[in-house]
């Protein structure tokens, strides 16, 4: 799954949540699985921002940033 997979499906379930129109079990459910996607989201976020600041490092010291690396 990506990241853009994952952050469509939770901005889904939040509608779904928010509307209040599924049965308890049904939203509990929901609720679980947004965590899930929440988690998954924030760790290649995470990722994402460690890269960057790398990148930003080895630029401030004047490496050369190789494309794909």
């Amino acid at each position: 799954m990506t990241f853009e997979e994952a952050h469509k499906e939770l901005e889904e379930i939040v509608a779904k949540l928010e509307a209040g129109q599924a049965p308890l079990d049904e939203m509990t459910a929901l609720w679980k699985r947004g965590e899930e996607l929440y988690a998954f989201c924030r760790t290649q976020l995470d990722a994402a921002q460690g890269r960057i600041e790398e990148l930003a490092k080895g630029a401030a010291q004047g490496d050369e940033i190789l494309p794909g690396a």
